[in-house]
């Protein structure tokens, strides 16, 4: 999520690589594209050059094992895959399970099999979408708590509080999910995807309820990674950074994020 073509000119200066620009304003990012293709090697290792050693790496798995074989197959896709991101090494903060909205109570030995059996030396974080789960997920719970993977939660609630206003916003009303969102924490990495509006008033509104949330588990020692989004993203990194210094000035001493390279005005010349 680093290639938007509305941040050339603000977030990506002329010349600079993408990836090292956006590593700039913010010190994580969801490795979407690896759910539809692999990378090479070459093309990771050059993902590691662009981003300090600490930034965090959030990899969704590939489709051919969430969806296609929904956790009970696809393991040569899944070793081609573990291979291709070793060059990132511990920027790796976690490998992202996003379930497909079929997969359902009755699907969870699948999930407890696929731990049980994971890849040792990383940490697992698990988005899920079958609406039972907005009641029922003792289970669930029970099934990360053991295996010490953390629950995704993905905050939509402002999105479908009022209708759609353009066309961003209709393709998010009908792609993304419409859960109930539960502030927990499983482990001592917790994971926030927050979905906004076109309006960044109403997108900052719609996170304050994180805000303490956040800020009492930084107190509590954890490490909680937290992505903002809007429909469009394209002032996604500038919204971030505002959400990381509301939770600053309720955690004093916060570690600052990176500060951006100045990024001066297109010319063809």
């Amino acid at each position: 999520m680093w290639t938007h073509k509305a941040w050339q000119g603000t977030v990506v200066g002329p010349g600079q690589e993408k990836l090292q620009a956006y590593a700039g304003w913010c010190n994580a990012v969801e490795g979407n594209t690896t759910f539809y293709a692999t990378p090479s090697r070459e093309t990771v290792a050059g993902w590691a050059r662009q981003t300090p050693d600490d930034f965090r790496f959030v990899l969704k798995l590939p489709r051919v094992v969430t969806h296609d074989q929904r956790l009970t197959g696809g393991d040569e896709a899944l070793r081609a895959f573990l291979t291709a991101i070793e060059p990132l090494g511990p920027r790796v903060h976690a490998l992202w399970i996003q379930l497909p909205a079929s997969f359902g109570p009755a699907d969870l030995p699948a999930l407890a099999a696929f731990l049980r059996r994971r890849a040792q030396g990383f940490r697992y974080a698990v988005e899920v979408r079958h609406p039972s789960f907005a009641t029922d997920h003792t289970d669930l719970d029970a099934i990360l708590t053991e295996a010490a993977a953390e629950l995704v939660p993905f905050d939509t609630s402002v999105m479908f509080a009022t209708p759609p206003t353009s066309d961003a916003e209709r393709d998010a009303w009908q792609k993304k999910p419409r859960l109930p969102v539960r502030p927990k924490a499983l482990t001592n990495h917790p994971v926030i995807r927050y979905l906004g509006r076109d309006d960044p008033g109403r997108t900052v509104e719609g996170w304050q309820r994180w805000l303490p949330v956040v800020a009492r588990w930084l107190r509590e020692g954890r490490s909680p990674t937290v992505f903002i989004h809007t429909p469009d993203n394209t002032g996604a990194p500038a919204l971030a950074r505002q959400f990381h210094a509301e939770v600053a000035a309720l955690v004093p001493g916060l570690d600052p994020l990176p500060e951006p390279e100045p990024v001066g005005p297109l010319t063809l010349f």
